[in-house]
């Protein structure tokens, strides 16, 4: 399965599943990134850490470690 880190910049993707336990798992939830939303990929920065995304029409800067958690289609 394709992880959020590895989808393509300018692409729309829509989330399969959220892997992870606890805390940080919540912590992306609370961000508005649950199963079913879709997200856009705008900016990834030079060295590849933070990635840029647009979700439920905000704009939001993720660390690439919490992207590989993001299933994505």
């Amino acid at each position: 399965m394709k992880t959020l880190r590895e989808a393509q910049i300018g692409s729309t993707v829509k989330v399969v599943q959220l892997r992870g336990e606890g805390a940080l798992k919540r912590r992306i939830m609370d961000m508005g990134i649950t199963k079913g939303v879709e997200v856009s990929v705008r900016k990834v920065a030079p060295l590849g850490d933070p990635i840029e995304i647009t979700v439920r029409g905000y704009e939001l800067s993720l660390r690439k470690a919490d992207a590989e958690m993001i299933e994505v289609e």
